[in-house]
C-alpha cells in the first residue's frame, strides 16, 4: 500500500492529558513542514462520545488556524487493570473501534500515525500496525500506561518524559525508545501575562499573589473541597483563580463565594484558549499531578503545590509525576491523608516567602533546559516522512 506523504494522522484522547500534548506536536510538525514549503494535512482519531471532537476541532495553531484538518471519531471502550463486567461489554466496543480504525486509515493511507495514548488510541496503534503505516507514540507519565504498553508492540518509536522511564524498560525494548521531555503546546512559550490579567477583569497584577487552582478539564472533587473549606484563609492571602472542572464543580457554592469574596475569588468551570496567558500571570499553581498541567507550569517556571491522584481507582502515575517534582525542588505535594487544610495552608504559607519561591523556580529553570519537546518529536516524524 502506497502512503500519502502529505497526510498524518494523530490518535489520542479519553481526557484532555492526552489530548493537549498531541496538538503540541501536531502544530509543531506543521509549522516545521511549512517552513520547508511542504504541506501537511493533519486528521485526528478520537473518542466519537465525550470530549475529544470538541476540544480537537477548536484546537488552533500559533497561527490562528486550526491545527487539525478533520477529526474522525471511532467506538471506544475502556481498558481496565480490575475485575469488571464492563470490561467484557467494552471488548465489543475496542472491537469496533478497530475495524472502525482500520476502514479510516486504508482509505487515507496516512504518512504516520502518531498516538498519545488513553484507551481511544489501542484500536487505532493496532489497525495501522496490520496495515503497515508506522506508528509512533509518546508516554506522558513517569511510568507507562496500560494503552501505551499495547501500543509499545505496535510502535516504531516511543518517545517519553523522563529517562527514568526509559531505564525501566528491557535492553532490547530501550533500542526503540526516545527521551524527548513532554510536549507542551507553542502557545505556552509566548504568553502574554497581562492579557491573562485582562481575562480575569484586572488592569494589573494584584497586590496579593495569584493562586490558579486546577483540576484537570474534568475537575477535582477533593480540590475543589480544600478550596472551599479554607477560602477565608485563601482569600486573605491570594487571589484565587479556581477551575472548578465540566464535571465536579458545584455552581453554586462557587458562585455564592464569588460574591463574598468578589475581588479574591474568581471561579470558572473551564479556561481553554486563555490558560496559557493566564499561567502566565499567576505566581503558584495548585493542582492535580498529571503531566499535561504539571508540565505547562513548568515550562513557564511556576512554583506548584500538588495533590496527586491516588487510591485504588488510579495505577499511581500521578503520584510518580508528583514525586519526582519533589524530589528535584520543585513542587511540594500533599499525598493522601496529607492533603487537608492543614498542610495546604503550611504549604501555600510556605509559597509567600520570596526566596522559597526563587528556589523553586530555580528547580524548574533545570527541569525544562534544552530542545522543546514538541519541536524535537516533529522533526523526527518529519524526517520520517521525507523518506
Amino acid at each position: 500500500m502506497k502512503l500519502n506523504k502529505d497526510l498524518v494522522f494523530f490518535t489520542g484522547g479519553g481526557t484532555g492529558g492526552h489530548i493537549y500534548p498531541g496538538l503540541a506536536v501536531a502544530d509543531e510538525l506543521k509549522f516545521l513542514a511549512a517552513a520547508n514549503n511542504y504541506n501537511i494535512k493533519i486528521n485526528w482519531l478520537g473518542c466519537s462520545k465525550g470530549m475529544d471532537k470538541n476540544i480537537v476541532e477548536k484546537a488552533l495553531g500559533p497561527d490562528g488556524k486550526p491545527t487539525v484538518d478533520k477529526f474522525y471519531g471511532i467506538p471506544s471502550g475502556k481498558l481496565r487493570r480490575y475485575f469488571s463486567l464492563k470490561n467484557f461489554l467494552d471488548l465489543f466496543k475496542i472491537t469496533a473501534g478497530f475495524f472502525s480504525a482500520f476502514h479510516i486509515l486504508r482509505k487515507n493511507k496516512p504518512a504516520l500515525l502518531f498516538s498519545k495514548g488513553g484507551f481511544v488510541s489501542v484500536p487505532p496503534c493496532l489497525a495501522a500496525r496490520f496495515l503497515h503505516i508506522p506508528v509512533y507514540t509518546h508516554e506522558c507519565d513517569f511510568t507507562l500506561g496500560l494503552a501505551n504498553r499495547i501500543n509499545f508492540k505496535s510502535a516504531s518509536c516511543m518517545f517519553v518524559s523522563y529517562e527514568e522511564t526509559k531505564s525501566r524498560l528491557a535492553a532490547t525494548d530501550q533500542k526503540r525508545v526516545l527521551v524527548t521531555g513532554n510536549p507542551v503546546r507553542p502557545v505556552f512559550y509566548k504568553t502574554n501575562p497581562e492579557k491573562g490579567l485582562a481575562f480575569l477583569g484586572l488592569k494589573s497584577a494584584p497586590a496579593k499573589p495569584l493562586l490558579l487552582v486546577l483540576g484537570g478539564s474534568s475537575g477535582a472533587r477533593q480540590i475543589n473541597e480544600l478550596v472551599y473549606d479554607n477560602i477565608d484563609f485563601l482569600c486573605e492571602n491570594y487571589v484565587v483563580v479556581h477551575q472548578t472542572g465540566l464535571l465536579n464543580s458545584d455552581d453554586k457554592r462557587s458562585a455564592s463565594l464569588s460574591e463574598k469574596y468578589p475581588e479574591c475569588y474568581k471561579p470558572y468551570n473551564f479556561i481553554y484558549q486563555e490558560m496559557p496567558d493566564l499561567l502566565s500571570a499567576a505566581d503558584l499553581i495548585l493542582s492535580r499531578a498529571g503531566a499535561n498541567s504539571i508540565w505547562e507550569a513548568a515550562v513557564l517556571k511556576k512554583p506548584m503545590v500538588l495533590v496527586p491522584l491516588c487510591g485504588s481507582g488510579t495505577r499511581g502515575d500521578q503520584v510518580d509525576n508528583a514525586e519526582f517534582f519533589r524530589s528535584r525542588g520543585a513542587a511540594e505535594v500533599l499525598l493522601g491523608q496529607e492533603a487537608d487544610s492543614e498542610h495546604l495552608k503550611a504549604a501555600l504559607t510556605k509559597m509567600l516567602s520570596s526566596d522559597k519561591l526563587a528556589s523553586y523556580k530555580s528547580a524548574l529553570e533545570k527541569l525544562t533546559q534544552g530542545d522543546i519537546p514538541a519541536k524535537k518529536i516533529s522533526e523526527i516524524l518529519f524526517g520520517k516522512i521525507k523518506e
